[in-house]
Order: structure tokens, then C-alpha cells, then sequence
């Protein structure tokens, strides 16, 4: 259930992104999905590919500071309401949120939601109980 995710952080100038994009375009690596926060200094850039491990290593041999994290990624309505609903599941399980990024998939109606949370696993039992699919990382990739 839990899909790991790679985190880059990147130097806030110009040109960064598009050079770790590149060692991965150069390394036959396909995003998944990809989200980038920033801050004044340096960004963050979290994606999901099918190989997470060779993605960090190819990124840390070209001068990138990258680590393999777990993440879930959890099926949700593609309506108005549905992050909503997942959210008072989680706020009603005490869960906490670390970020959250989202993407398309395949399905018209259904959406994925790409959570970090301090307690994963806690995480993983409130889903659950709730009757929430979370996503393998096999179901990602397909």
C-alpha cells in the first residue's frame, strides 16, 4: 500500500529543475506524477516513478540531494465533495497531513490524491476502517 516517492531538493535558480529533469529523461526515467514546492532558497520536486531507487541513485550521481519516501496514494470521487470526504476521515482519526499533490488516472470519475503523513500506518488503519482505497504502487504504474 505504502508507494515510494523520491524528494530532490533543488538550489531556487534558474535552470535547476530542468537539469534534474534531464538526468532523469537521460536515465530513461518516466514521471508519474510530479509536484514542486519552493521556498526562497530551494525547492522541493517529488515524484513517483516505476524504479524510485535507480531515479535517487542516477540523481545523487549528478549532484542532487535525493531520498526515497513513503507516500499514499489513495483513489477518491472526481466530483465536488471528494477531497472533503477524505479529509473529515482523516480529521476525525486524528490523522496529521504533511502535504498532499494530486493527478489523473485513467478512470473519468476518479482521481488520485498523493498524501505524506506523520503516521503512515495510522494512517493506512483510518483509511481503511473508512472503506478509502489506497492505491498499490503496481496500480500506479499500470
Amino acid at each position: 500500500m505504502k508507494v515510494p516517492q523520491v524528494s530532490v531538493f533543488l538550489e531556487n535558480r534558474r535552470g535547476r529543475l530542468h537539469e534534474a529533469c534531464d538526468v532523469l529523461a537521460k536515465a530513461n526515467i518516466n514521471l508519474i506524477t510530479l509536484a514542486l514546492a519552493d521556498t526562497a532558497d530551494f525547492g522541493v520536486m517529488r515524484f513517483i516513478v516505476a524504479d524510485p531507487t535507480k531515479a535517487a541513485h542516477v540523481l545523487k550521481d549528478n549532484g542532487f540531494t535525493a531520498i526515497v519516501n513513503d507516500v499514499l496514494a489513495i483513489e477518491v470521487p472526481d466530483r465536488p465533495g471528494g477531497l472533503a470526504e477524505i479529509l473529515e476521515v482523516l480529521d476525525n482519526g486524528s490523522i496529521n497531513i504533511e502535504y498532499i499533490y494530486a493527478f489523473a488516472q485513467g478512470a473519468k470519475d476518479r482521481a488520485v490524491l498523493v498524501f505524506r503523513f506523520t503516521d503512515t500506518d495510522a494512517a493506512i488503519a483510518v483509511l481503511q476502517k473508512a472503506g478509502i482505497n489506497i492505491l498499490r504502487r503496481v496500480d500506479l504504474l499500470a
